[in-house]
């Protein structure tokens, strides 16, 4: 799938903004997308003088992308009263609920411009690991407060795993998902694998809360006091937000903590998860908000589960054409097959340091 054309997005974007205006019309328009994904994102300088983002989708699912933004909408409203009020991008209302136009089509959403503070640069120095490891733990913490409160989601890591699962055993599954018969097998021998670990684990009695999945350099800033310290200030892109366990957050924290940084090299490969540096950040992690040895022999499984469902599933739709197919051809031929041999040991030894 290829994204939409600049004319297409921007004609759904202002009969989605006629919908919502308010008098407000819209004098200058900036497109900020990042050219990765599938999607387009908008700064739209309103005449009121403040100004809004939108994003315009045809990825997915709408229905799904509804919920998600219900889910969202009230994960905004239980932080009201903590210091995590105003970190996460709000979603524009109409009646009291979460605003989306949609033509059957493509899909649009507004959220307030949250304003950015300090970004953590390329690669974050070694210095601020335990720091931003401090604040994703009291992140975590009150996300799993807030998911206690919100209704369960329609989708999981099992649901999506069966439909994969399924998919890759029809007689289309070479054309659909651009595989060869041998490379499928890879695929689906991992789904197999995976759904039986899920089973053995006793997975769907875990824990789950809103996470965020995507927390690359790109989608969250920072506030740093003159100390040195820092807080997280702002957090805006939600294309992969879901309601399930943590652990699917940590993959991305691995990149973000490595000694490459997540866009020096633009890879999907597992060696994160084994630096020293993303040690170092699990085990102050867990030193503020304790973390289950399950939940780390989990690692690599939820890893597996990232490469599955948002590469080999989804990854045609989301990503621009020339990234998902290296992403696809690297996942077969290296990601999946190195899991059979990851060796969590190191990880591990966290949990004994406290």
């Amino acid at each position: 799938m290829v994204a939409l054309a600049y004319d297409r997005a921007l004609e759904a974007v202002n009969q989605a903004w006629l919908e919502i205006a308010e008098g407000r019309s819209i004098i200058d328009v900036e497109e900020t997308s990042a050219h990765v994904s599938t999607n387009r994102v908008f700064r739209l300088a309103l005449s009121s003088g403040d100004s809004v983002v939108a994003k315009v989708s045809n990825y997915g699912s709408y229905f799904l992308f509804a919920e998600d933004h219900d889910r969202l909408f009230e994960c905004t409203t239980l932080l009201a009263n903590s210091r995590w009020a105003n970190f996460l991008a709000t979603v524009l209302t109409r009646d009291g609920r979460p605003y989306r136009w949609y033509d059957g089509k493509c899909w649009v959403v507004f959220y307030v411009d949250v304003p950015r503070a300090e970004m953590l640069g390329g690669v974050v120095a070694e210095s601020d690991i335990d720091n931003l490891a401090t604040e994703i733990a009291e992140f975590h913490a009150i996300s799993q407060e807030v998911g206690n409160r919100l209704p369960p989601p329609s989708h999981s890591i099992r649901s999506d795993a069966v439909s994969l699962y399924d998919a890759l055993g029809k007689s289309n599954a070479p054309t659909a998902f651009e595989l060869s018969l041998s490379e499928l097998d890879v695929v689906r021998r991992s789904v197999h694998e995976l759904l039986i670990h899920l089973e053995a684990i006793d997975f769907d009695h875990w824990p789950k809360m809103p996470i965020l999945v995507d927390w690359n350099l790109g989608n969250f800033s920072i506030h740093r006091a003159a100390s040195g310290r820092f807080s997280l200030f702002s957090r805006w892109d939600y294309d992969w937000f879901r309601i399930d366990t943590r652990m699917l957050d940590f993959y991305f924290l691995s990149r973000v903590s490595s000694k490459t940084g997540d866009k020096t090299s633009f890879t999907y490969s597992p060696h994160t998860l084994l630096e020293p540096r993303f040690v170092k950040f699990l085990a102050t992690y867990h030193s503020s908000n304790h973390l289950r040895e399950e939940e780390v022999r989990f690692l690599p499984w939820a890893y597996r589960f990232f490469i599955l469902h948002y590469v080999i599933r989804d990854g045609a739709k989301f990503f621009q054409p020339a990234l998902i197919d290296r992403f696809k051809r690297e996942a077969v031929s290296s990601y999946l097959p190195t899991l059979s041999s990851f060796d969590c040991s190191s990880l591990l030894n966290v949990l004994e340091r406290w």
